[in-house]
């Protein structure tokens, strides 16, 4: 049995992120009753290694690519004080280099979280994606929700931009947005079609998480766990899942 370190199974259970933690814990226990073995995991612009490390201590082998080397400078870092040095490799690249430096079928589970938004052409990415994942392997996705941007705008106030979230096609608000578009759970489900990926869930990140108060008022107050809850119960459901502030879906390449 593995034992984790208490400050990064607190982590995994933060109500922004225990619902992405959920799928990723659920595919990792299908992945080990079906072979007994560790993952070979590859985390796409996985940054500084929040996702990375604490699968590493779990006992994967996980790949990062990325390509600021200041995120990866932190995330070489991040491994060495959590004793995981050993099963985390960090990869300088962009998104659309990731052939020039993954094998096609290399990995049990690709992630490729806030990588979508930010990229000139997300279903070339997905088709990389896709090639580098082993057949009957998964890929984890988060995308930030168009849906979300255009009620968090309205709701603060701010019509003008939520109507220009609501009519651009990408869902952005040109000249102000950092990012290149926002997904709907039809459209991102369309474009994960395309690739020959077969969605397999879909879940809301952020159900309510960005509307209430921070974490410190939450463990203050002790809302904190009752919110991981909600965010777990309401994850799945329509239509919460589709005014989450972002979505999460997991594809599965086809053995065949």
């Amino acid at each position: 049995m593995v034992d984790i370190p208490k400050e990064s199974a607190e982590t995994r259970r933060h109500p922004r992120i225990a619902v992405v933690w959920s799928v990723l814990s659920a595919e990792i226990e299908r992945f080990a009753a079906g072979t007994g073995a560790t993952m070979r995991i590859l985390d796409v612009g996985g940054g500084s290694g929040g996702f990375a490390v604490p699968l590493a201590e779990l006992g994967h082998d996980v790949t990062v690519v990325e390509p600021s080397a200041n995120a990866l400078a932190s995330l070489r870092q991040r491994a060495a004080d959590a004793g995981v040095t050993d099963r985390v490799e960090a990869v300088q690249a962009d998104a659309d280099e990731l052939l020039d430096v993954a094998d096609p079928g290399s990995a049990d589970l690709v992630l490729c979280h806030s990588v979508l938004e930010m990229v000139d052409y997300p279903d070339t990415a997905l088709d990389m994606l896709a090639k580098v994942c082993a057949p009957g392997g998964a890929v984890s996705i988060l995308v930030a929700n168009r849906i979300a941007a255009v009620l968090g705008k309205a709701l603060s106030g701010q019509f003008g931009t939520a109507l220009d979230l609501l009519v651009h096609v990408d869902g952005v608000n040109e000249g102000r947005d950092t990012i290149k578009r926002r997904f709907e759970t039809a459209t991102l489900t369309a474009l994960v079609g395309g690739s020959g990926l077969v969605t397999e869930q879909v879940h809301g990140v952020g159900v309510v998480s960005d509307l209430v108060p921070s974490p410190a008022a939450q463990a203050e107050t002790g809302t904190g766990e009752a919110l991981r809850e909600f965010e777990l119960a309401t994850a799945s459901r329509v239509p919460f899942r589709d005014m989450a502030t972002h979505i999460h879906l997991l594809a599965r390449r086809p053995m065949r």
